[in-house]
């Protein structure tokens, strides 16, 4: 019997930030979670490439990324792509959360990323589909 496994996008312009996610969750957000294969992207055309060549189930977008921001990328994918996945932002600040969920948020995550709340979202935003 094969395992369920999903893909998963996380795109930040910081390396370390992608890493601290990935690390983070893991391979698999909780027991009940589908195996996750995580794609990196560090820019917007990145992002849309990766967008374009596979069917994610989720996108972890920082939205704190230098030049073009997560919410700003998810725009733009908002008008291009047929289908978006659901999105967790990553903010700089707890306070920040009313935007991320203004721009249409599955579920956010305030800096510093803290991994069992990093567990805690992705499990419950893969739990939906």
């Amino acid at each position: 019997m094969s395992e369920e496994s999903v893909d998963v996008l996380v795109f930040s312009d910081d390396a370390d930030t992608r890493k601290a996610v990935i690390d983070g969750v893991g391979i698999k957000a909780s027991k009940n979670s589908p195996r996750i294969t995580w794609h990196e992207a560090a820019t917007t055309f990145g992002v849309t490439e990766a967008v374009g060549a596979h069917d994610f189930a989720l996108i972890v977008m920082d939205a704190e990324a230098k030049k073009h921001g997560g919410m700003g990328i998810a725009k733009e994918l908002e008008n291009t792509v047929d289908r978006v996945p659901p999105i967790i932002y990553l903010t700089a600040r707890q306070q920040d959360e009313w935007l991320a969920t203004w721009a249409g948020a599955a579920a956010t995550i305030a800096r510093p990323l803290d991994p069992m709340r990093l567990q805690e979202a992705v499990a419950a935003v893969l739990s939906c589909r």
